[in-house]
This record gives structure tokens, C-alpha cells and sequence, in this order.
């Protein structure tokens, strides 16, 4: 780790790489940025797998003082992992053939007719605890009319998966067991929210002659005010929306999982602990003498003895890692290995056909329809997360180690 802190800067930056050649100099810009803001609480972070975001840094954490920035917690709030293990060896289903291929490949298949991806939703609304609530408790989100629909619109879509980086992976631990781990977020619903408030937020700075420049993205509420209220309110019912997309989609696959495993085999399949943590969200936290707000963007909780889920990329190593209680950091810890290319920049350097053997070399089973923007989110695209987890060993220890054998991408 090292520190930022020159005539860029009004509050240091930390930054956990080797040194500023492991940054982008867009990502270092938006730093600078951060590090302007009046109401930081001692310094901005930066995790190993950070990279250029909008307005705020990828892997990046601040600590604020009364007021929360749209643009620092992003469009898919709540974006976050779920995991669990299993008690079946993938040895012992690994050559196992089904009326669909193996048993990995049958999984991968059944998961692909159930769960939508990309910007598939559902035909009939599906049912969900969260939007229940938020109907019964209209009052906290009636002025934000435009908003309204949205919640409607969320029972086509929970329990969905959504694109981009978002999987549904089987991997395989150190120990030969195999394990179901799944990337998603708020799906529609929290860009919309982000989006709105981000909007409302630059307005209002304009009115203010803020000295948070509005180029920098970074447009703030203050949380005593009404919008600053109104978008936590909407913020934590994306997050709680998230959880339970997620929650859904696992509950799926591991019905899935247990049926192909047990018709073909005759094992009884049965599950492990489930750890599903956030990494884009915002929250009211004690930090060095202060009630603060913790904006992690592409970042993950992990105060001490605290259990979370860093994936690596599809046909990479993934990690199960439990926090050393690092305060430096916010008690925050990577959300992943971090990109290393942009998606068009992986696409011009990596063919398809470089990646899909690449895949069968590693034995991995790719579960996607179309393939021609594959290199998007290949393991050449992102950077190694052995090195990744080597730069926050001070952060979190790993405590179970997954290599992929399926995956289901949009």
C-alpha cells in the first residue's frame, strides 16, 4: 500500500498496489477528485482491483460527513456475490453423462431455460418480499413520482440476472467439493434510482455554486435534506432488492443442482452455509470518532472475522477470504480481480476463438448464447487475482480457494 498525498490532493489517498505505474491515469484523476472533496473523512481508498468508473473509481471507498454521492455508490446499487457450498465432489459427477450432455453441462443448461439474463425478465411477476413491503410503506417513496413504476416493473425481474460481468458460476474448491457462486445486482431498478438522484443532485450543487465541480461526477445531497433522505431510502430498498434477486436466483440453481446431481447419480446433494454480501452501496458507519458514510463502489465489506466472496474472472481462481479487521482500509477489502481492458478494448485484442479454447482447455463449461462478445469478459481482461489477493493480504485472509468448471454469462 501507499499514499497519495501532493499538491493534487486535499486529503491523502490510499492506494493498495505497489505504486502509482499500477494505475490508470484516468483512474489517478479521479482520485485527485475524490481527495477534493470538503467533506472527506480522513482519506479516500483504493483497492488492488480498482479501475476508472464513473465519476468515482471502480474499487474505490470513502468515508463522508453528511451527505451521500449518488455517483460514489453507481448505477447497479447493490451489485454484490452469493455463495454456497455443496457435500458432492466434482470427481464423482465430473464424466457422469445425462440425456443433456454431463451432469456440469445439464446444469449449465437447465440454469440458461430458468433464469433470464441480459434484459430477459420474466412473462409473470414473480414473488418478492421486498416490493411487498415498499407497497405497504408507499408514504417513504410517493414524492418520487417518476420513480413509482419501477416498483411495479421489479416483481418481471427479480430473481433475474441481468449482463455485463453478472454470472452464475460452478467451481470446484481446494478440496474437490463442488460450489455454486452467483454476481448480480439491483438489475433496472437501481440504475434508475442512480440516475434520477445523480440528476437531482447536479441540479441542486448548481444552485449552491458547490465547490464539488460538477465534471467530476462526484454531485452530492446532503442527508439532512429532503432529496438526501429520499435517496436513501430508495438506495436501501435497491439493496434490498439486490439481496433478494440474488437470494432467488440461488434458491433456483441450487434446485437445479440438486435435481440433475441426484437423478443421475443418486446422491443426496445438500448445501452449505450461504454468504451474500454487497460491494456498490453506502451505509452509516463509525469510523476514527465519527458517525460517517461509507461509499464502497466495486468494493466489499470485511470488518474482522467477517466472511466474503472475491471472484476472480470466468476460467480464473475465485476466493472465499475472511477480514483481518483492517481499519486503514474501512474495513473494506476488493470486489474482484478488476479489469484490465474495457470491454471494446477486450473485444479489438482477444478473438472469440482465443477465448472458447482457452475455456476448453481449463475444462469449463460456457453457458451463453451468443458468443461473439465473449473476449468482453475473458480472464485475459482482467487482472490476475493471485496478485490482487497478494496486495490486500494486510485486508483479508483467504479461506477457501474455487476454480471454475461452469458458467452461465449474458
Amino acid at each position: 500500500m501507499f499514499v497519495i498525498y501532493n499538491e493534487n490532493t486535499r486529503f491523502p489517498v490510499k492506494v493498495w498496489l505497489e505504486d502509482f505505474s499500477k494505475l490508470e491515469e484516468s483512474c489517478l484523476e479521479q482520485a485527485y477528485h475524490l481527495s477534493q472533496l470538503p467533506f472527506l473523512h480522513q482519506w479516500a481508498c483504493l483497492m488492488p482491483d480498482t479501475h476508472t468508473g464513473k465519476g468515482m473509481p471502480i474499487g474505490g471507498v470513502i468515508a463522508v460527513k453528511d451527505a451521500v454521492i449518488p455517483n460514489a455508490v453507481g448505477v447497479d446499487i447493490g451489485c454484490g456475490m452469493d455463495f454456497i457450498p455443496t457435500n458432492i465432489f466434482v470427481d464423482e459427477i465430473r464424466e457422469v453423462q445425462t440425456g443433456n450432455g454431463s451432469v456440469i453441462q445439464s446444469i449449465i443448461g437447465n440454469i440458461m431455460r430458468t433464469i433470464p439474463v441480459n434484459a430477459k425478465r420474466y412473462k409473470d411477476p414473480q414473488e418478492s418480499n421486498v416490493l411487498d413491503r415498499a407497497r405497504q410503506e408507499m408514504e417513504k417513496y410517493q414524492d418520487n413520482e417518476e420513480l413509482l413504476p419501477l416498483i411495479a416493473d421489479g416483481y418481471f425481474q427479480i430473481g433475474s440476472l441481468g449482463g455485463g460481468n453478472h454470472f452464475i458460476e460452478l467451481l470446484e474448491d481446494e478440496n474437490g467439493y463442488l460450489c455454486i457462486m452467483l454476481h448480480s445486482g439491483s438489475r433496472h431498478l437501481g440504475k434508475a434510482i442512480c440516475d434520477y438522484f445523480h440528476q437531482k443532485a447536479k441540479e441542486l450543487n448548481r444552485t449552491w455554486y458547490s465547490e464539488v465541480r460538477e465534471e467530476y461526477g462526484l454531485s452530492f445531497l446532503p442527508t439532512a435534506s429532503k432529496e438526501g433522505r429520499q435517496y436513501i431510502n430508495w438506495m436501501n430498498l435497491a439493496l434490498d432488492y439486490a439481496y433478494e434477486n440474488r437470494e432467488r436466483m440461488l434458491e433456483k440453481t441450487c434446485a437445479i443442482v440438486k435435481e440433475v446431481i441426484e437423478q443421475s447419480t443418486g446422491r443426496l446433494t445438500e448445501f452449505g452455509e450461504e454468504i451474500n454480501c454487497h460491494h456498490n452501496y453506502a451505509a452509516l458507519e463509525h469510523h476514527y470518532g465519527a458517525d460517517v458514510w461509507v461509499h464502497r463502489k466495486g468494493a466489499t465489506r470485511v470488518r474482522e472475522g467477517e466472511v466474503a466472496v472475491i471472484p476472480g474472472a470466468m476460467g480464473s481462481y475465485s476466493y472465499v477470504v475472511k477480514g483481518t479487521g483492517n481499519r486503514e482500509s474501512f474495513y473494506t477489502s476488493s470486489h474482484g480481480a478488476g479489469r484490465s481492458y474495457s470491454r471494446t478494448g477486450a473485444m479489438q485484442v482477444f478473438s472469440v476463438e482465443q477465448v472458447m479454447v482457452d475455456l476448453k482447455e481449463q475444462g469449463v463449461i460456457l453457458g451463453k448464447r451468443k458468443k461473439n462478445d465473449v473476449a468482453q469478459e475473458c480472464r485475459f481482461a482482467y487482472k490476475d487475482i493471485d496478485e490482487v489477493m497478494a496486495q490486500q493480504k494486510d485486508i483479508v485472509t483467504p479461506i477457501r480457494k474455487l476454480k471454475t468448471v461452469g458458467v452461465v454469462k449474458g
